[in-house]
């Protein structure tokens, strides 16, 4: 597994153990993690321990600079896209150097490959948008696409706004609306097809299980909702109001510059087929999903 010191990767590494699964990661810097052997690589020195696919039979590609964690300078946009793309090919480019017993690539991708959509209804077979995010996560599934011309399985994972408690982007979302200045971002209207990192993390456990599972799929709740019902659902689980003015697109703009599309983006997604794979989501809805994340 790459990128199992994120949000994703920490909770998945307890999954796959508790399946039976025996677990190695590939870290940039020596971390302890009970019961998991780790092995160092360095993905823009194109450097990785040699015997990190020893015994291995499924690749879980996490690994990626965090798409937020700064404003987009062109060194920074570089980096985002490196970091996905580079990642890929030096784990392609060992099991081309070795005999490996691989047989599935599953890697992380994100419904930011579909760029900004309005209420079109997005589906796997839905062509990749324009801007920054859409073009970055295109050139990340096709560096994963290139697996297959190895033989192997490959599976990419489109995640949406992932829910999870004083972890990933939901603190930030939520933390105006702490302080009592909660708002819808822009027009409000832009659809946000979020999931609760309880089924993200299953989802990826049911690609690992399940070789019937190939290709893109939308790792997102069956129903998608508007960033203004987001933040009011927010509220009412943080006993705060939400005011009737949203901030204007151009505000963002003014603050995050470029980055602002993340927040901007609607994505009105389609999850009938990780449905059709028989995969049983724990939170349908979003009021649940927030009720266990702000339980006390």
């Amino acid at each position: 597994m790459t990128g199992a010191t994120g949000m994703i990767g920490r909770k998945l590494i307890g999954a796959l153990q508790e399946k039976g699964h025996t677990v190695a990661v590939l870290s940039r810097k020596p971390v302890a993690i009970e019961n998991v052997k780790v092995f160092l690589w360095n993905v823009y020195e194109q450097e990785i321990d040699p015997a990190c696919l020893e015994g291995v039979n499924t690749i879980i590609h996490l690994a990626g600079e965090n798409v937020a964690g700064k404003k987009w300078s062109p060194a920074r946009k570089k980096k985002l896209i490196d970091s996905r793309v580079l990642s890929a090919k030096l784990l392609y480019q060992l099991i081309k150097e070795q005999q490996t017993d691989i047989q599935a690539f599953i890697s992380a991708s994100a419904v930011g490959y579909y760029g900004d959509r309005g209420d079109q209804i997005l589906t796997e077979e839905s062509s990749a948008g324009t801007g920054f995010l859409a073009e970055c996560c295109r050139q990340w599934e096709a560096a994963v696409d290139e697996g297959a011309a190895l033989g192997l399985r490959i599976v990419k994972c489109r995640i949406g706004f992932v829910l999870a408690r004083n972890e990933g982007a939901l603190p930030a979302l939520d933390k105006p609306i702490r302080f009592f200045v909660g708002a819808g971002l822009g027009s409000g209207k832009q659809w946000v097809p979020w999931i609760h990192v309880d089924d993200v993390v299953e989802a990826f456990l049911s690609a690992v299980e399940n070789d019937q599972w190939t290709g893109p799929y939308n790792i997102c709740a069956p129903f998608p909702v508007s960033n203004l019902n987001l933040s009011k659902a927010i509220a009412k689980k943080l006993h705060r109001p939400v005011w009737p003015i949203n901030v204007p697109e151009g505000v963002l703009k003014l603050i995050l510059g470029e980055m602002s599309s993340v927040a901007l983006i609607s994505n009105n997604t389609s999850a009938q087929k990780i449905l059709d794979t028989g995969f049983k989501f724990k939170f349908l809805q979003l009021e649940n999903a927030l009720t266990d994340i702000y339980q006390v």
